[in-house]
């Protein structure tokens, strides 16, 4: 399984060693020694970027031929006795589709007159072009003219990520957040730009249009969260990411690290190849970006660090009682940005204790916040896009919300924030379990409120286990069964007054689910029998068995409550 939040990156890389900026090829044959050319296949990929030119005079070129190469021939080459070689031909075109080349020009003249029937289809089917020369172009020329171009283009790529540079320095003097840094990449760029937590949360955008662009690539929940565990750093085809070849654009990512710390990622799409134009120095420009969205970034938490153990504190003691009369509290959270002059439901959320997953083969070193801050983060960013002034807090070992909300929407509300804070449960992101007080109207009911949810996270866990919500008022009995501190009394008590039938066998779990019905139909025979598809005879001897081993539980009350209370003992997965 992909580990969305703890895939460590790869660092900042140097500055290539060889130039890697190209001109898409129908670009090329713009140049003026070039407009005569004719393209004889493979027009579908005129698209291809060109790097550099060379000149293939040898049958065996193919161990000199680089990515993004164009090649010129006279055509000799493709000779063989005196005749064009047609299997050849198509043959070599597989060949250098094969490493990457841009495509094969050939003059039209003494050795080629007409392109053979297998290799335009071949060129065709691979999108591989092949250019008719005319028989006068002087290779010298061609070769000078793209040369030319292609430096042109260099130039061009490094005014363009110094462009970047100086905006950023210029952002980042002025105090700039993460909105003004976006929308300076975009603009620098010519491209959609956004910025992530690891896991893929959108923290800020610039230049996304709905239902246009990267918005339209399959690389988001319905949640909104970026789909990063899908994203490569460097230049991706869009298309490979929709999987289907006739979307355009590319995508190219780089990983937000500061104080060796993986704070999230930022994008970047582009339409039209501009991406693969511009080649490495595209992903060094989003790279030094990174680094000063790393920069930003740090310096909000360390501010974020000091209000919100300044926050943490003055709710601790709020929900303690100790932070004055519901005026003062109202009062202090107004100064804090909070509104809580509303009716609030107080939400505990905490994260089970689950072993975590083993580390990738390859791990990296690079470490990452701690499960508690990255929950923390998530549950606040969530909340907040829902309601900007809602106070919400991460302690050591639990998150607190006071989520305005009124009584009859609190179930669909609670629902709504903790399956957007779990996400697809996939990666970084924990199962928790989340305890739901009732709605209170004023603060001061915040500590009654406080328990409340406090008890509903622990006995939740205890009767349902793992990645559950409770809610306060659903608690019933088990609110008294919690607070029997030792588990061992109430095994004790479950298997005194149910005997055998408090074992997990198959037949007892299924004697256990009849006697349950039975209570819950209040003895009803019929109604039971109609619920578990049960013959009426065959419950009749059902219930004989259960009464001879939990003994006349259906004309005795007080057995038939020690019954009950056992079987939801039983129930309790926490014991």
């Amino acid at each position: 399984m992909v580990n969305l939040a703890n895939d460590q990156v790869d660092p900042v890389r140097n500055l290539p060693q060889t130039a890697t900026v190209g001109t898409r090829l129908a670009d090329v044959l713009q140049a003026a020694s070039m407009r005569d050319s004719t393209v004889l296949a493979g027009a579908a990929g005129l698209d291809r970027v060109v790097r550099s030119i060379n000149v293939m005079e040898v049958p065996d070129v193919l161990p000199w031929v680089r990515p993004g190469q164009l090649l010129l021939t006279t055509g000799f080459p493709l000779m063989r006795g005196g005749a064009v070689d047609a299997e050849r031909i198509r043959r070599l075109i597989g060949d250098l589709d094969g490493v990457g080349a841009a495509g094969l020009a050939i003059k039209i003249g003494p050795y080629l007159s007409a392109l053979p029937r297998a290799a335009s289809a071949e060129a065709n089917r691979r999108s591989f072009p092949l250019i008719g020369l005319p028989p006068d172009l002087v290779f010298g020329d061609a070769m000078a003219e793209v040369l030319a171009g292609l430096l042109d283009a260099h130039a061009a790529a490094l005014s363009r990520v110094a462009e970047l540079h100086r905006a950023l320095e210029s952002v980042v003097l002025a105090g700039g957040d993460l909105a003004q840094v976006t929308n300076a990449v975009g603009a620098a760029l010519g491209a959609s730009v956004l910025v992530t937590t690891p896991d893929g949360r959108v923290l800020a955008s610039a230049g996304l249009h709905h239902g246009e662009g990267l918005l339209a690539l399959p690389l988001f929940e319905p949640t909104g969260r970026l789909l990063v565990e899908r994203l490569q750093d460097g230049i991706t085809a869009a298309g490979s990411l929709a999987g289907d070849d006739s979307v355009r654009g590319e995508v190219t990512a780089a990983p937000v690290i500061a104080g060796g710390l993986e704070h999230g990622r930022i994008v970047a799409y582009a339409a039209e190849g501009r991406f693969a134009r511009f080649g490495e120095h595209v992903v060094q420009a989003l790279e030094r970006a990174a680094a000063v969205v790393a920069l930003v970034m740090t310096r909000q938490i360390a501010v974020a660090a000091v209000e919100s153990k300044y926050r943490g504190d003055f709710l601790r003691d709020a929900l303690a009682g100790r932070a004055g009369d519901s005026e003062q509290v109202r009062q202090h959270c107004a100064m804090l940005d909070w509104d809580v002059d509303r009716p609030v439901a107080v939400l505990v959320s905490t994260l089970d204790d689950l072993p975590p997953a083993p580390p990738p083969a390859a791990a990296r070193a690079l470490p990452l916040r701690s499960a508690q801050e990255r929950f923390a983060a998530a549950w606040e960013q969530v909340v907040h896009s829902w309601d900007k002034r809602a106070p919400v807090v991460g302690f050591s070992n639990e998150v607190v919300c006071l989520l305005p909300v009124d009584k009859d929407e609190v179930e669909s509300a609670v629902k709504a924030v903790v399956g957007a804070v779990a996400g697809d449960r996939g990666g970084g992101r924990r199962s928790s379990c989340t305890g739901v007080s009732r709605v209170v109207p004023d603060p001061s009911k915040w500590p009654m409120a406080y328990e409340q949810a406090r008890k509903a996270v622990v006995i939740g866990r205890r009767v349902h286990g793992p990645g559950t919500i409770t809610h306060f008022d659903s608690l019933g009995v088990h609110r008294l069964l919690s607070l029997v501190a030792d588990p061992a009394e109430l095994r004790g008590f479950a298997a005194e007054v149910l005997g055998e039938l408090a074992d997990d066998t198959p037949e007892m779990i299924d004697l256990r689910q009849t006697l349950q019905t039975l209570l819950d139909t209040n003895l009803n025979v019929a109604e039971t029998a109609r619920l578990l598809h049960f013959h009426y005879n065959t419950l009749r001897y059902r219930i004989g068995k259960l009464e001879r081993i939990v003994g006349p539980f259906s004309t005795d009350p007080h057995l038939r409550l020690d019954v009950a209370v056992a079987l939801q003992v039983v129930t309790m997965k926490g014991l």
